[in-house]
């Protein structure tokens, strides 16, 4: 991979992380694109390891959050008294909402990266999962904030987030519609949905660069992993901002339209043979 093409899927991952749009349904359609084999194992760790660019924004966006996090959850830890403060509500919400995905990413990492590495997949699930997210707008009360989260919508939206597995669904889409689902304010699910965004991504980035070294350094290369990772931090960052602005005033189903047509094109890219599945 040259670096021009690495800076491209930096850029594209940067974009796509945090919009309900689904980052490896857009990485997988680019790589196609530049003619790179998408269920090949360097391209598969490649798209998971410049993923923790993007955590890195998210950590460096919500520092102080996640400091004020941590300190609470410990202090509960220590003293009964201060267990009733809604930050250590809120780091249980955020441990036990990432336990799911864990488990199931680990048990189905094979499926994940293999079987599920076809654009037909992607396709069938962006248009697919613009369903749900339609549906959520429409049941959602949104009569809570992020101070009256329970460990009951942990479960319902971790589970929800282990659906983005499948490329194309969106793990963003898929944790904020949860959001909505359980009675989450738009702005509360969305800061859910970066804070569960941490362990899974991390999780997930580490872990192929711990395993996928020599696939890595025999297929993409370092550098341009290196350069895209970059790229994907700096893009993200500014998403961020952009995004939590745009929750507060606007539905999820404003990216509802471009997600079908987005499939729309793309099953008609493979059905004529412009492109094919893997």
């Amino acid at each position: 991979m040259n670096i021009f093409e690495a800076i491209t899927l930096g850029i594209v991952e940067g974009l796509t992380e945090f919009l309900p749009v689904s980052s490896t349904g857009h990485l997988t359609i680019a790589e196609k694109l530049m003619g790179l084999q998408i269920d090949d194992a360097s391209v598969t760790a490649f798209t998971a390891i410049i993923q923790t660019g993007a955590i890195v924004a998210v950590i460096v966006y919500f520092r102080s959050d996640i400091v004020t996090l941590f300190a609470a959850w410990v202090r509960g830890l220590r003293l009964r008294s201060a267990r009733s403060d809604p930050d250590y509500r809120l780091a249980w919400v955020v441990i036990v909402g990432s336990i799911p995905i864990g488990v199931v990413g680990f048990l189905a990492k094979d499926f994940v990266s293999g079987s599920l590495r076809s654009l037909w997949v992607v396709a069938i699930a962006l248009i697919g999962w613009s369903g749900v997210m339609y549906l959520a707008e429409r049941v959602a009360t949104q009569r809570r904030t992020d101070r009256e989260m329970t460990v009951r919508d942990a479960i319902v939206v971790g589970v929800l987030q282990c659906v983005a597995l499948i490329p194309g669904v969106s793990r963003s889409g898929a944790t904020i519609s949860g959001g909505l689902f359980v009675g989450l304010d738009r702005v509360a699910a969305t800061r859910l949905s970066f804070f569960l965004s941490i362990p899974a991504l991390v999780a997930a980035g580490g872990y192929e660069a711990a395993t996928s070294a020599g696939d890595i350094s025999n297929g993409v290369g370092w550098p341009a992993t290196a350069v895209a990772t970059i790229v994907s931090l700096l893009v993200a960052y500014a998403s961020i901002a952009w995004l939590l602005k745009f929750v507060a005033g606007h539905p999820i189903t404003y990216f509802v339209g471009y997600r079908v047509a987005l499939g729309i094109i793309l099953i008609a890219l493979l059905s004529t043979g412009v492109l094919a599945s893997t």
